[in-house]
Formats: structure tokens, C-alpha cells, sequence
């Protein structure tokens, strides 16, 4: 069955190609960050990045990732832009019950990773997918606009590699 590149680590699986990223993640590899919250690729608890995009693993047949690369949250602070929402994260307090926010942190990191400084409009359309049962939206985007403006006050880094856990 594949072999995964997850967090700059190969993972080989023996699951059916069928079978979801994220129980894939969650149940055979023990990575429990990324969360279960639909199903169905409307909530966005379960988003993870593919090549650096954010994708919603719930749905994403792991036969389908081929040698792309798989970032989960547990690895996302070895990026400039993942280390700059977490932080941001913890100095607005966004979290509440917590239970979204790994694919909140997901969501975020990619699109602060893409845009230097995006617009309220931005944040909306990378943020669309996911949601805050506990209303957090205005400490998101406040996060969000916080952690920009940290990466373009930095000097360009890259940020391909991934440190393994």
C-alpha cells in the first residue's frame, strides 16, 4: 500500500487507498491533532496541507496523495508562517473550546504563507470553510492580520522544509 511523506517523515500504510487521510492520520499513524468534525468537508477540523494547500483530510482518499506532501498541525510550527499564527493565536487568546482550531491554525498558516498582507476579503474566502462553533471569528481574523504583518516584517525565508518531529 503507499508510502506518505507526512511531516518530512515516509509513513508506508497498509489501508486501502479508500480510506480517508484522516483516520489514516488519526488511527494507523497516531497523529491525533487534526480533527473529526463532519465528515463531509464542511466544517474544516480536518484540514491538513498538500503540498503547502490547505486540503480537507476527512474526505481525501489516501490512494489519491500519491508523492505529494503532507503537513499536519503537529508540524506546521516548523514553518514561519505556522510558527507566526500560533503564536498569534496565543497572544490574542482565540482558542475557547479548542476543538476547531487545528484546522483553523491549517486554514490560516496557508493563507498567511500565500498573501504578505491579506484583506479582510482574504481572510474570509481561506476561512470560509471553517467553522468556529464557539464564535471566536473576530479573534481569528485579529490573529490572522497579527501574524501577516510578523512574516512580511521578516526576511524571506523559505519555508519548503518541514522539521521532523
Amino acid at each position: 500500500m503507499p508510502d506518505l511523506k507526512i511531516n518530512d517523515a515516509m509513513h508506508h500504510v497498509d489501508v486501502p487507498p479508500e480510506m480517508p487521510l484522516l483516520w489514516v492520520l488519526r488511527d494507523v499513524i497516531g497523529m491525533t491533532g487534526t480533527k473529526f468534525g463532519c465528515g463531509i468537508a464542511q466544517c474544516g477540523a480536518c484540514t491538513v496541507h498538500l503540498d503547502g494547500e490547505p486540503v480537507r483530510s476527512c474526505v481525501l482518499p489516501v490512494g489519491s496523495i500519491g508523492t505529494r506532501a503532507v503537513t499536519t498541525i503537529e508540524a506546521i510550527g516548523a514553518t514561519p508562517a505556522g510558527r507566526a499564527i500560533q503564536k498569534a493565536w496565543l497572544d490574542i487568546e482565540v482558542v475557547q473550546c479548542g476543538y476547531c482550531q487545528s484546522g483553523q491554525i491549517m486554514s490560516a498558516a496557508a493563507l498567511v504563507q500565500q498573501v504578505r498582507a491579506p484583506t479582510d476579503r482574504d481572510i474570509d474566502a481561506a476561512m470560509s470553510g471553517n467553522i468556529c462553533r464557539c464564535g471566536t471569528y473576530v479573534r481569528i481574523r485579529a490573529a490572522i492580520k497579527q501574524a501577516a504583518q510578523h512574516v512580511a516584517d521578516q526576511p524571506q525565508a523559505s519555508s519548503a522544509s518541514i522539521a521532523t518531529r
